[in-house]
């Protein structure tokens, strides 16, 4: 890891398509309060080593990705600093750590701003999904270098899905005012991939408070794809999805030495 300004690559434009330079932004600023009190949610323990650790390690295991931009809790940039350096990573991939916002929005506009030039795909992926298989990794950035300025890996639904009247107070009942189709729905996951231009016009341009940087790029008018999401890339948001990834991280390593 270095915290020094990166020399900048050789630029090669998108048409270039198998050779064009991929980054990931690792959004890790939240505090994760649904998993109660704490160390914030990327820096819980996951079979003994922090959740950002498995998310970054989950970006660097693609061939393709040469720089992890980690962006640390404003006031936490020196602590994730000496968590990486604490652990092995990948020598082929750089990282970089930089603070964060208050909002994850603003969190992944810093890490896009400290991008240095020649990176032409650009990765977001939550840090709260430590697990994301690398074959899901490169099948978004494949899909970028076809041509797509946005993808989102994503899931069918298992589930029946209703659309509500929210109710007055938690916990109230709440009317049902339509049923979906489910078949035209799908649950998507991170990381998500970018035309890196496409991606700092979005940032520069929606100011809404969104929920995923694909949204932002739908917001422009542009077309935003889907590949297969992976069942092992949920996101680790409340205690039982912890034991969930904990039973996967064991499964992994007694089948695959992981």
């Amino acid at each position: 890891m270095t915290d020094d300004p990166l020399p900048p690559p050789s630029p090669t434009p998108l048409s270039g398509r198998t050779t064009a330079r991929t980054a990931a932004v690792i959004p890790a600023a939240g505090r994760g309060v649904r998993l109660g009190p704490g160390a914030p949610k990327a820096l819980r323990a996951l079979g003994g080593t922090p959740m950002l650790i498995h998310a970054i390690r989950a970006m660097a295991d693609s061939r393709a990705v040469s720089l992890v931009v980690v962006v640390a809790p404003p006031d936490g940039a020196a602590e994730v600093k000496t968590l990486l350096d604490a652990h092995a990573l990948p020598d082929r991939t750089d990282f970089l750590v930089v603070p964060g916002g208050e909002s994850r929005q603003e969190s992944v506009k810093a890490g896009l701003d400290a991008l240095p030039p020649g990176y032409d795909i650009v990765l977001v992926h939550d840090a709260a999904r430590p697990l994301v298989p690398v074959d899901t990794v490169d099948a978004v950035i494949e899909a970028v270098r076809d041509g797509a300025p946005a993808v989102v890996p994503a899931l069918p639904l298992a589930d029946t899905v209703k659309q509500v009247e929210p109710a007055g107070e938690p916990g109230a009942p709440e009317p049902v005012v339509a049923t979906p189709d489910r078949s035209l729905l799908r649950a998507v996951q991170t990381p998500q991939g970018f035309d890196r231009a496409t991606l700092e016009r979005a940032h520069e341009t929606v100011k809404d408070n969104v929920t995923d940087d694909a949204s932002m790029v739908e917001q422009l008018g542009l077309p935003v794809v889907t590949v297969p999401g992976h069942e092992e890339a949920f996101k680790v948001t409340r205690p039982l999805d912890l034991v969930l990834a904990e039973a996967v991280l064991a499964r992994r390593r007694l089948n695959d030495g992981f």
